[in-house]
């Protein structure tokens, strides 16, 4: 076997023992109405992320809470149906912002914010949220691991400080790449760095 082969073993061992970590710092989604006002144009994209067809837009806003803000928050594009507001609970103290835990796209009941753009702002009447743990696979990665969507699972990283969580999400869609994202907190927590691997546990 050569250096390839063996490389190449090596690598389809680890895709079905082990799933990337992700760490997503806050970040807001708008719809197309939304950039206009904010932007005076739609978003225009400054890279792409990890999930096919998202990317990380050139455009930034300011957050505002009751009790305090955040300037040069990232916007993530395409423009969405709704906006959505994603920070981590440590944000939401800071902001003044009950944000309660939950998937991306369940916004209903959730608590606003005002968005600041360059040409405008918007006051958001919900969409604030913290993100809940969640695991993107396709559906071949969650044959390999025996899962499927909305399964709970634990988490376990291979981090600097291992920590096992609970509570994880699995989605599963062909649109998606494996990664098992968690919030600033909790990539803190457990001392993640780029390219750390986690293990799915029942």
């Amino acid at each position: 076997m050569n250096e390839t082969q063996w490389n190449r073993l090596v690598e389809a061992v680890a895709q079905s023992l082990f799933v990337e970590l992700e760490a997503s710092g806050r970040h807001v989604h708008v719809t197309k109405e939304q950039a206009l006002a904010l932007f005076g144009h739609p978003l225009t994209q400054a890279r792409p992320l990890s999930q096919p067809g998202q990317y990380l837009a050139k455009e930034r806003v300011t957050v505002i809470g009751p009790k305090g803000e955040f300037q040069n928050v990232a916007v993530l594009g395409p423009e969405r149906k709704a906006a959505q507001v994603e920070i981590s609970l440590t944000d939401a103290r800071t902001l003044g912002i009950d944000a309660p835990v939950r998937l991306s796209g369940e916004v209903d009941g959730t608590p606003g914010a005002v968005l600041v753009g360059s040409q405008g702002q918007v006051r958001l009447t919900q969409g604030v949220i913290a993100a809940r743990r969640h695991i993107h696979l396709t559906p071949e990665a969650a044959a390999r691991f025996g899962v499927g969507d909305k399964q709970v699972v634990r988490l376990q990283t291979l981090t600097a400080r291992p920590v096992v969580f609970g509570d994880v999400v699995v989605r599963v869609s062909p649109d998606f790449a494996p990664y098992a994202h968690l919030d600033y907190d909790e990539a803190n927590a457990c001392g993640f760095r780029k390219g750390d691997l986690g293990r799915i546990l029942p």
